[in-house]
């Protein structure tokens, strides 16, 4: 009888290690029962008449809605450009040596964090109440022109202000913070170079605290789409005003708020996969993580041998 060279461990050679694969049973277990609850929660709403399915379909397609979303998105689009254009200036003035300017922007952040922003909205629409008229010209002195609030600030408008300038002191922190996350050895090297700061902070100090702004602010426009909703307590036709006029005509509010929620879930969908892109581009160099369906594959395929 021959012996196999393999079978005979070699001298100071440890013999091969024969790796068993750890069962998550447990794994198993917790799916079965997520499954079931799924599937019952399922066949549970898809059977019940109250929902109303049929006026569903009817005002998903309505054109009153889907003219809403882009109201809605108008809101979104705008808030967010007054919330981090607002946001980098406030926190560069956070952050300067000049105690005034950051006395001033700490004051800013100080009053629009500390107050509700359905108050802030309220105060933008009814702003005619303190100040009819609008006017510029020179202090103390004689005004060129004048206009009427209500003729300047309309709904949309008062929106606008509302959510931008509450967005700003948000904005700000979270920038503020991309920016103290760079090492100060860089702005350091860039002063020894001749850069002044202005040409630091656009050159050096911000591209790199991207990295670390991109998914905070990701997820304030994701916050931003919903929080819209407050302006219709200003009587701004957006996605919710609109369907609360709806239903109050129909009486059907269950439906009508659920095709309100369908569509807040679809375009927060959207902004959910472009924050993941942005987050790749701006992450370029580091370890990319995985996406949730390569995630999940992967925990099945490793989890379940």
């Amino acid at each position: 009888m021959t012996v196999k060279e393999d079978d005979v461990a070699s001298p100071g050679r440890p013999e091969k290690i024969k790796a068993v694969p750890v069962r998550h049973y447990g794994r198993w277990v917790a799916v079965v029962v997520i499954a079931y609850i799924a599937v019952w929660a399922i066949w549970s709403v898809a059977h019940n008449k109250r929902f109303h399915w049929d006026v569903i379909w009817f005002y998903i397609r309505n054109d009153s809605v889907i003219n809403a979303i882009g109201t809605t998105l108008e809101l979104t689009f705008i808030a967010m450009l007054m919330g981090v254009v607002g946001g980098v200036l406030l926190a560069i003035m956070r952050l300067s040596p000049n105690p005034v300017i950051s006395g001033v922007a700490w004051l800013y952040i100080w009053v629009f964090r500390g107050t509700p922003v359905l108050v802030q909205i309220l105060l933008w629409g009814f702003i005619s109440a303190l100040v009819p008229r609008l006017s510029f010209g020179i202090p103390f002195g004689p005004s060129f022109f004048h206009f009427s609030a209500n003729t300047v600030i309309t709904p949309l408008v008062a929106g606008c202000l509302g959510l931008g300038l509450n967005e700003a002191a948000y904005m700000s922190e979270i920038v503020r913070a991309g920016i103290l996350s760079v090492d100060p050895g860089q702005e350091e090297a860039s002063h020894a170079l001749g850069m002044g700061r202005t040409l630091t902070m656009r050159r050096i100090i911000l591209p790199q605290a991207m990295r670390v702004i991109i998914p905070p602010t990701g997820n304030e426009v994701i916050s931003m789409l919903k929080t819209s909703s407050l302006v219709s307590a200003i009587a701004v036709s957006d996605l919710l005003y609109t369907v609360q006029i709806i239903y109050g005509r129909t009486y059907q509010t269950i439906p009508l708020l659920l095709v309100a929620s369908f569509y807040y879930l679809v375009l927060t969908s959207i902004l959910t996969i472009g924050q993941f892109f942005l987050e790749r581009y701006f992450g370029r160099g580091l370890a990319q993580r995985k996406t949730m369906l390569e995630r999940l594959w992967f925990n099945l395929r490793g989890g379940f041998r």
